[in-house]
């Protein structure tokens, strides 16, 4: 804790050049005997720090110091602005520490990695929850970041289940989402969702292109994502799940229907079993997926969905008999 604090003093004094003990106390929210200790051990760790009397005084930097971690706050900043760490950190209730944690790496960093902290963030952004959970063979990543930074208009290969296709695309961003790379890229007048791992080509053609004015990476993730679970997850249904099944429903079946799934569910009754509403892409993926919960789910609804378990778990059942 005390040397989050000391690296936060630090980055203060830089950005102010100066400041009084209560006002860095204010700012820092410790007491004024707080930071006297904390100027102390910064003085004795060699940072050329020194103190003015009277109207006009206050704890200084030596003019022109600046202290060597600004490259690797550089690689913090662009780290904490591109893999979308607001809207995580907001459901933890952490939101307000980020704020003043982002905003304390801007105000130490030069300008030009200021600017790339931003840029960073205007091109790559971590969707970390999982549709699917196997990594894919990405050939053309390499060639498809390349172009994402420049802004360089690419020729793509693009494989799709009934055949290959050539595609002239201009890069904006790059999501990853569950170990499954994506890529945000406008043909014509549409911005259009590509997975990488199907991109078997990826060609610049010299051009350079303008990025479209107030285009929103995270934004239009959110937005381009809900449209797809919505056209995927097309049909629910109705489950009774013991105090495990709870627990691992979000590993076994889509990771955001099982948690709004579970939001919503009932209270459990009193040997901890609850009932929940699950979207799910359809009855026969739902049962190959429930099965894994064994006998910690039962399926109440559709009829389906009942038949098409007790089919899974008699087939299991049978092929694993002992021979007592």
């Amino acid at each position: 804790m005390r040397a989050s604090r000391l690296v936060t003093l630090l980055f203060t004094l830089q950005r102010r050049r100066g400041a009084t003990a209560a006002e860095l106390a204010r700012e820092l929210e410790v007491s004024e005997r707080t930071i006297y200790r904390d100027v102390a051990a910064l003085a004795d760790a060699g940072v050329p720090l020194f103190t003015e009397t009277g109207p006009g005084g206050g704890i200084r930097l030596v003019d022109g110091w600046r202290t060597r971690l600004d490259g690797l706050t550089a690689q913090e900043a662009a780290a904490l602005f591109a893999v979308g760490a607001p809207q995580v950190l907001a459901e933890l209730g952490m939101s307000a520490a980020l704020a003043g944690a982002q905003a304390k790496l801007l105000a130490t960093l030069p300008d030009g990695l200021r600017e790339h902290a931003r840029t960073v963030a205007e091109r790559f952004h971590l969707d970390a929850p999982g549709w699917f959970h196997t990594t894919q063979e990405v050939t053309q990543l390499a060639a498809v970041s390349d172009a994402v930074w420049a802004d360089r208009r690419l020729r793509i290969t693009y494989r799709r289940r009934d055949g290959e296709v050539e595609r002239t695309v201009d890069p904006l961003g790059l999501v990853v989402k569950g170990g499954t790379w994506y890529l945000a890229a406008r043909g014509g007048e549409r911005i259009l969702t590509y997975r990488v791992d199907r991109i078997t080509g990826a060609e610049p053609t010299g051009e350079v292109f303008v990025r479209p004015e107030g285009f929103d990476l995270v934004k239009w993730w959110a937005e381009s994502s809900a449209g797809f679970e919505a056209t995927m997850l097309r049909t629910t249904v109705r489950l009774r799940l013991g105090p495990h099944g709870r627990r691992w429903l979000a590993h076994v079946t889509d990771t955001e229907a099982a948690l709004r799934a579970l939001d919503g569910a009932g209270p459990p009754d009193a040997d901890g079993w609850c009932v929940v509403e699950l979207a799910v892409e359809d009855v026969r993926v739902a049962a190959g997926q429930l099965v894994g919960l064994a006998g910690e789910v039962e399926a109440l609804d559709p009829p389906e969905l009942r038949a098409a378990l007790y089919e899974a778990g008699s087939a299991l059942a049978a092929h694993n008999q002992g021979d007592g």
